[in-house]
Parts: structure tokens; sequence; C-alpha cells
């Protein structure tokens, strides 16, 4: 079994990633460098963001701390970006041993949890008190919103990811989606290959979807595949 599996695998690299037809049991397409960040600009991106962030925080700014938040959100949870701008304070469930999310509107108006890092909980947790504390109200519905208070858009949310992409010196090709993509990516080696949890997390409706994951053409599965037979 796996060297049938090795054979095929080493004849999808020989097909220049899927660029020729494939077979009917074969994906069309994998996660390439163009559609998720490799570590280095993830690091880079996250870098500019903290800075920018703190250096609003102490001039009374709120673009860049909310833009801080979406990217951490993006990079730790891997939503959708219609789920992003339809997040509330309610969706975040934050105390006991596990944190989580509750996304009620996602593809196909499915609900469905994702949990959460203790690292990221903690950034939940400044990231709600800071609303409450310039919101003149005290009250956070939406976690995305303008400067007057109101839900931001999907094409807000991008734009303004397009924007730290820019300002961070990163390639403007990658759109915010490729937050998913990333968080996908790291998730499924994180997680020791485990396709199951990868498409709990993601909210797949079919573990189809998620295989694309497990098509990653990276240096390690590189060497992998040049190790074969050669121990």
């Amino acid at each position: 079994m796996f060297f049938i599996k090795a054979k095929k695998f080493i004849k999808l690299m020989k097909d220049e990633l899927l660029k020729k037809k494939p077979k009917k049991n074969h994906y069309s397409w994998v996660v390439d460098e163009t559609k998720y960040l490799d570590l280095e600009r993830v690091k880079k991106l996250r870098k500019f963001c903290q800075k920018a962030k703190e250096l609003a925080l102490k001039e009374n700014k709120t673009v860049p701390a909310r833009n801080w938040f979406m990217i951490e959100l993006g990079l730790f949870t891997g939503l959708r970006v219609e789920e992003m701008v339809n997040l509330k304070s309610d969706d975040l469930h934050l105390e006991g041993k596990q944190s989580s999310l509750t996304v009620s509107k996602g593809k196909g108006n499915k609900t469905r949890t994702v949990y959460l890092s203790e690292a990221f909980k903690k950034e939940c947790l400044f990231y709600l008190q800071w609303k409450k504390e310039i919101t003149s109200k005290g009250e956070v519905v939406y976690l995305f919103t303008d400067r007057k208070g109101e839900q931001l858009t999907k094409r807000a949310l991008q734009k303004a990811f397009k924007k730290c992409l820019q300002k961070a010196g990163l390639e403007n090709h990658y759109s915010i989606h490729c937050l998913r993509h990333t968080y996908g990516s790291y998730l499924y080696k994180a997680s020791n290959h485990n396709l199951r949890l990868v498409q709990g997390q993601l909210g797949h409706s079919s573990i189809r979807t998620t295989q694309v994951y497990a098509n990653l053409m990276d240096e390690e599965v590189k060497e992998a595949v040049e190790g074969l037979y050669q121990k």
C-alpha cells in the first residue's frame, strides 16, 4: 500500500503540480505558495501588525489595532472572511480550560465550534476589553467595525488586509483567504497530518476539500520523496 501511494505521489510531481488533466480520483489543485504564507512571511506580517498596534494604542488610534486582531484571528482560526465580519463578542467562549468560538453563519448557514489556543485566547481577551473601552456604550457586538461603529463589509476587510501586506513589505497578490489556507496548512502539520481534525476546525462538509492540505509541496515533502528507498 505504501509503495502504491508513493508511486502515485511521484506521478503528481511529474505532472507539474497537476497542471495536466487529473484522473477521476485525483484532486485538481493543491495549496501552492500563492495561496498561503510561508513561515517567514507569517512572522514578518505578525511583527509589523504587532508594532503598529502598540503604536496605535499610544496614539489612541483604532484601525491598526483592529487590523492586528484581523490578522491574528485569520492565522489562529482559519475563518472565512464572511465568518470574520459576522463574528460577535458573544461568539467567543473564553472561560474554562478549553476556549472556543462559535461560527453561527458559516458556509451553508452551518454552525461549528472552532477551538482556540491559550495564546490566542489571551489576545481575544485583550481585544474585547479594548473594544469595550473605545465603544461609547461600552457594549461590543461585532468584533470588526469602522470608525462609526458599523459592521465592516467583506470588501472593507479585504482592503484592510491588502494595506497590511503592503505596509509589511509583502507581495500584494495574496487575498485575505490566504490566512485560512495558512492556518489549514500549518494545522495539518502540527496535528501530525490529522485531516479529520483540520476538517472540523475549518468547517469543510467533505473530507475531500480538506485533502488539498495533504498535497502541500514544500521542502519537507520534497525531502521525503527524494529519500525514498535511500536508507
